[in-house]
């Protein structure tokens, strides 16, 4: 399966339609939002926009209602961070890197921490390891502070790959 991983659109409606774009010709399967996608209009758009399961996480400049979230069967809401299991792949995901320690404890054993974490918030596209965790942030859609990035793992394979829409045609 091949997960695409945003965060941050602010409202940005022509960035996101490139991803979803994207998206549809290489056959996302799944997406998953990191939060500030701001407001209703913008949940609409890629709720209608993205035929697969949408997660999505509430970010800190969210300015619609979680109601939102009952009209469409592809969202599923992760409120402010959670952990998915997709494809046997533990994941985290949350919006602002303080959050992250509420993902895994590092007393868990190692089976049973999540195989990546997601989070958004700083914009920067970002990867390190801490406790055999990889924990990557994805940039930003909205091309605020950093270019416009998304990232794409294969969950079969564990292929990480970032992806820059100023390159993407």
């Amino acid at each position: 399966m091949r997960l695409a991983i945003i965060a941050d659109i602010h409202d940005n409606l022509a960035n996101l339609a490139k991803v979803l774009k994207w998206s549809k010709v290489e056959k996302i399967d799944k997406l998953i939002c990191l939060g500030d996608l701001t407001t209703t209009e913008t949940i609409t758009y890629l709720a209608t926009n993205f035929d697969g399961e949408i997660f999505v996480v509430q970010g800190n400049c969210e300015i619609y209602s979680s109601s939102i979230f009952s009209q469409y069967q592809n969202l599923t809401d992760l409120g402010t961070g959670k952990n998915i299991s997709l494809d046997n792949l533990l994941i985290g995901c949350c919006h602002e890197p303080e959050n992250i320690d509420k993902l895994f404890s590092s007393s868990q054993p190692a089976e049973q921490r999540p195989n990546f974490i997601f989070y958004g918030h700083t914009h920067k596209p970002w990867l390190k390891k801490q406790d055999q965790i990889n924990i990557i942030n994805p940039g930003n859609v909205a091309g605020v502070f950093h270019q416009a990035t998304f990232a794409v793992l294969d969950t079969v394979t564990h292929q990480l790959d970032l992806k820059i829409l100023a390159e993407m045609k």
